[in-house]
């Protein structure tokens, strides 16, 4: 039997065999599976056709000291979901190859096709439960379940539901029945205790990468960014996200909170909100994701209905890669539309490519 090896790492396709409903409690004492550092499932992507197609792969044979032959594809196609907006924020549509500038580690890519969002969103949502989020929570709920009926399609697309405080609970597996997410939100327990922000993340792109697998992974976190009791750091929670092909969205419960608390919309900032904020921006910054800071109860639905729309309207730029070393190096990502003024182009920072 021959072993197909692929040399390179695809962006953020990925769909689920699995919708039942499970409310599974994360042991606190066990630290999530650590990721091996670019060791990547095989999957089924196109690739580059020849100047004559035909209908397999275009490979070529290496020595093996096995009985089986092993196949080593040269180029596959590279796609990357990408955000275009403009200066007040709204989707822009219509943007054509030329209108993109594609670099990869500084050499320009040729972009072999743009096309719109229509693959399937396989989605994590994970509420922070802890004691510091408790006045916004019940508001938070009830947006979050307005979230999920405008972004999940039904029959295409699905979603997981995380709580997490000291421990890390999965309320609900990958499921497209709205019913069943709505219950699990429903059943939240009363937020309380310590916050295992970073774990828990790292937690949702492992299950993610395990059970999807044909369409965009997308985290959204909704919480104040503190953390006083994971066991990762940033780094490797950046890292696991970028290998897992997730993109993360936040939304900062932080000046909601303070809001309800005290009235003041311009509260200060303390020692502790930076490094929230700090852990939030780059978690969302490296993936193609966003934050969202909403005041009140108008703000935090539309932050909801932003990263909807979002979703709906991604583009996918399509390229195939001159390099193809499978050197487990990571490959930065650099994306403009030079002859276009005030937009802001989200794509996340790069992608690592397996190391063989």
């Amino acid at each position: 039997m021959k072993k197909l090896l692929l040399t390179i790492f695809v962006f953020g396709f990925a769909a689920s065999g699995f919708a039942q409903s499970g409310r599974i409690k994360l042991p606190s004492e066990e630290k999530p599976r650590p990721r091996p550092s670019i060791e990547l499932p095989s999957i089924q992507i196109p690739v580059k056709p020849s100047a004559s197609p035909s209908p397999t792969p275009t490979a070529q044979k290496t020595n093996s000291s096995d009985d089986d032959d092993v196949l080593r594809v040269e180029s596959v196609l590279i796609p990357i979901p990408v955000s275009v907006t403009d200066a007040a924020g709204r989707t822009v549509q219509n943007l054509k190859p030329s209108d993109f500038e594609l670099k990869v580690d500084g050499v320009v890519q040729e972009i072999s096709e743009v096309s719109r969002s229509e693959t399937p969103i396989r989605l994590a949502l994970l509420f922070d439960n802890s004691g510091s989020v408790r006045i916004a929570r019940e508001f938070e709920k009830k947006a979050a379940l307005g979230f999920l009926r405008r972004v999940l399609r039904p029959g295409r697309d699905q979603a997981a539901l995380y709580s997490f405080a000291g421990d890390i609970e999965r309320a609900q597996k990958l499921t497209d029945n709205l019913s069943a997410l709505t219950h699990a939100i429903e059943l939240f327990p009363p937020p309380e205790g310590g916050t295992k922000l970073l774990d828990t993340v790292s937690e949702a792109a492992f299950y993610l990468d395990e059970n999807a697998t044909d369409g965009r992974r997308v985290i959204v976190l909704i919480s104040d960014g503190a953390d006083n009791l994971s066991d990762y750091k940033l780094e490797e929670v950046v890292r696991q996200a970028q290998v897992a092909n997730c993109q993360i969205y936040v939304v900062k419960t932080t000046d909601f909170e303070n809001f309800q608390r005290t009235g003041n919309r311009t509260a200060s900032a303390n020692v502790w909100d930076l490094a929230a904020d700090r852990r939030m921006q780059e978690l969302a910054a490296q993936t193609g994701g966003a934050v969202y800071s909403p005041l009140d109860e108008r703000e935090l639905e539309a932050a909801f209905a932003r990263i909807a729309a979002e979703l709906s309207e991604q583009y996918i730029l399509s390229y195939y890669p001159n390099d193809t070393k499978a050197d487990g190096k990571f490959r930065q990502i650099a994306l403009r539309v030079p002859g276009k003024q005030n937009l802001t182009v989200r794509t996340r920072k790069g992608y690592y490519v397996p190391k063989l």
